[in-house]
């Protein structure tokens, strides 16, 4: 610890300190609630049983879980030691899990009662785990969270800098294998002030957290409210009249959504008259309509924004009524540059890929350094993404560019390449393309258009099903139609722009 670092411990040191027996979490499923101050010494108990288990500075943990106020806590005492989260994406496969695991070589895995049964199946395949935790403070076929707080020694302070680890979020499957991008301390705090900035966050605020934990979006969202010193009010699921009601009753004033998130609080409290004239300010991803209708309801703001997991969400931030359509203007210590396919920039107007460079930008794809090397090239952040200024400096967001094609469905993050590999292990698939639709309910939807081999015959809803098996179910498609000739160029490969010309569009 130097003097010029601040850490995610540092700050709750603060916090402690500055706001002491304010509530710092609320846990709607039991109704507990904690205040700053317990918050650290749950915190520094939780560090002391991780050193006693054998954590060190750089291990990593593994989280595989809801939301809880558990989870949380290990943020913060892995941020004491120095060690790196890495977060599980809940609705991936068992598969899928024990690469992410893996990939980061996890030395302790805490895991939630719905998922300890996965995890029991996938133990031979994680060399790298010496002890497996329960995530919920009772119950569970696992080792005893609460045994690990009950300690009541102090734990030996690791030299822990703003620079060092703190995260690792795996990204959607470009090229058919997730890559764990690593973001510091730094980041995130970097991040918080902005969001607390242009929030105007304040101790009297109230974030509602039902956006996942393992999502940068719910994360940091997360940190937010906690670095502001307003209260967290916290979700295990996302469930929409609940949430209505949880905004009336706890005055809840910001938070972050994904379609059709926001449309489904809206519609309950029209037909609940449940007050909802708190909740000040909403980002994320919405259709304009659902944006229009909120402002109107409540007077309240919703911010648009551009990010990705390795700009520490949020690169690009700007109200919705300054210039509907766009993603808003550069952060105040972000720079973004649009550069053409030799890395020129190109003038206001013009598309070009989207490069930043800050505090924002996370430190890499862990142990990935020919990613990294093509990533960072020329001093940059490549992003992958697309998209152009106007005259004014904001961003309209553009697409991916064609070798990394992403799509959204409901804030989630699918490539095309992952869908596709899957699809055709079918024994009846000859070719196939995934790619994005328009979807009334998730904003994007995925479909598959797929060439069967000669005298097979399949339905959409066995390849569905088939998709649904091996990878997470929210990357199987929604809507596939089978062709005769898929359209090819002329070097015998598959033409995607012509497939999406002929089969895409609402569906």
């Amino acid at each position: 610890m130097g003097l010029y670092d601040f850490t995610f411990y540092d700050l709750i040191n603060r916090n402690a300190v500055s706001f002491k027996t304010k509530d710092a979490w609320f846990e709607v499923d039991d109704g507990r609630t904690v205040t700053f101050r317990d918050f650290k010494e749950k915190v520094d108990r939780l560090a002391a049983g991780l050193q006693g288990a054998g954590l060190k500075k750089g291990d990593r943990i593994g989280i595989l879980g809801k939301n809880s106020l558990e989870y949380f806590v290990l943020y913060g005492a892995a941020a004491a030691l120095g060690a790196i989260v890495v977060p599980v994406n809940w609705r991936l496969s068992a598969d899928e899990v024990s690469y992410n695991l893996n990939d980061c070589g996890c030395k302790l895995v805490f895991v939630g009662p719905e998922y300890q049964e996965m995890i029991e199946k996938c133990r031979d395949r994680l060399p790298s785990v010496e002890t497996y935790f329960n995530l919920a403070p009772k119950g569970g076929t696992f080792s005893d969270f609460e045994a690990l707080l009950k300690d009541p020694g102090d734990f030996a302070p690791e030299a822990v800098s703003t620079d060092d680890g703190f995260v690792i979020i795996h990204t959607a499957a470009v090229g058919g294998r997730p890559r764990g991008a690593l973001l510091s301390h730094g980041n995130v705090l970097c991040a918080d002030m902005h969001f607390d900035y242009y929030f105007n966050v304040t101790p009297e605020d109230v974030h509602l957290n039902f956006l996942p934990l393992f999502h940068v979006g719910g994360l940091f969202m997360a940190t937010t409210a906690f670095h502001a010193g307003a209260l967290n009010v916290n979700m295990s699921a996302f469930d929409a009249a609940k949430a209505t009601e949880l905004i009336q009753d706890k005055k809840v004033s910001f938070m972050m959504d994904f379609s059709p998130i926001l449309s489904s609080i809206l519609e309950h409290h029209e037909k609940n008259g449940i007050d909802i004239g708190s909740l000040r300010a909403v980002t994320g991803l919405e259709a304009p309509e659902t944006i229009e209708k909120y402002q109107k309801m409540t007077g309240g703001t919703f911010w648009c924004m551009y990010g990705q997991t390795e700009t520490s969400c949020v690169a690009t931030f700007g109200r919705y009524n300054d210039r509907p359509g766009s993603a808003g203007r550069m952060l105040p210590l972000a720079e973004v540059r649009l550069v053409d396919e030799h890395d020129q920039p190109v003038v206001a107007g013009q598309v070009g890929e989207i490069t930043l460079k800050g505090p924002m930008v996370f430190k890499g794809y862990w142990n990935l350094p020919k990613d990294n090397a093509q990533t960072f090239r020329g001093g940059w952040h490549h992003t992958g993404d697309t998209g152009r200024f106007d005259e004014d400096g904001f961003l309209w967001y553009a697409g991916r560019k064609a070798e990394k094609e992403l799509i959204k469905p409901g804030g989630e993050n699918v490539y095309p390449a992952e869908v596709e590999k899957v699809i055709l292990e079918h024994p009846a698939v000859s070719k196939t393309v995934v790619f994005g639709v328009p979807d009334a309910k998730w904003k994007e939807g995925i479909k598959a258009v797929c060439e069967l081999k000669e005298g097979h015959a399949l339905e959409p809803q066995e390849l569905i099903s088939f998709v649904g098996e091996r990878i997470a179910r929210y990357k199987k498609p929604q809507y596939v139609d089978f062709i005769s000739d898929m359209p090819l160029l002329k070097d015998g490969s598959v033409d995607r722009a012509k497939v999406k010309e002929l089969y895409g569009g609402a569906q």
